[in-house]
């Protein structure tokens, strides 16, 4: 992810991740309400002002990286293939959130993430806040570029049930203690379900390689 960036954009980076780490710990160690931005810019050794620069609040360091997620999923919906469908460019997102969550490396750290955001009522109500504008987003911008295909309702329903069945996957693989990769799968397995049809409940799922079926059941009912 930091191939090509030049010194400057680098140590960025790096303070960037520092403060999100240092603030996580402190976060779990102290409580989040006892926690002041002031201790986290001191562990991780820098000024209060440099905090700053990086994050508006200490709300926004528990979302650091939702913007980023968004902005992408948009322009990827934006700049949809010829002939794909809608099924297929969902399936596309969700694997393309999907893997950008993976690569991230404060993934480690996202089972403490969320207990704190699921338990400090400030937090859920910017979650649910952030929750919903990324899905009404989506939903715009999948009518935009299918207007003659869905309405706009037709298209809140499609995006509400993919992230709704990826998202509680996702919680659920983590409530648990499921290890990254299992997670992972499991998310997966809450978009087929949510993409492919309630049908496909209790079905095993499909192979690696026998992902050509489900692409053709796709285009079918996209």
């Amino acid at each position: 992810m930091v191939d090509g960036l030049g010194l400057r954009e680098r140590k960025k980076l790096r303070t960037r991740r520092a403060l999100i780490e240092a603030a996580l710990r402190l976060f779990e160690e102290k409580g989040y309400e006892e926690t002041t931005v002031a201790e986290i810019a001191a562990a991780a050794d820098i000024s209060t002002r440099t905090f700053f620069s990086y994050f508006a609040s200490k709300e926004d360091v528990l979302f650091f990286d939702g913007q980023a997620r968004v902005d992408a999923i948009i322009e990827m919906i934006a700049q949809r293939r010829a002939e794909e469908s809608v099924v297929e460019i969902l399936l596309r997102v969700a694997e393309m959130g999907m893997r950008m969550a993976e690569r991230d490396a404060v993934m480690e750290l996202d089972p403490l993430r969320v207990r704190l955001i699921m338990s400090v009522p400030a937090l859920q109500a910017r979650a649910l806040r952030l929750l919903f504008d990324t899905q009404l987003q989506m939903a715009e911008a999948l009518h935009r570029v299918y207007p003659e295909d869905i309405d706009l309702v037709e298209a809140a329903a499609a995006v509400g049930a993919l992230i709704g069945a990826m998202k509680l996957a996702i919680m659920v693989g983590l409530d648990r203690g499921d290890p990254p990769a299992r997670t992972w799968a499991a998310a997966r397995r809450g978009v087929e379900i949510a993409m492919l049809g309630l049908g496909s409940v209790g079905v095993r799922p499909a192979g690696a390689g026998a992902a050509a079926p489900g692409r053709e059941q796709s285009r079918a009912t996209g």
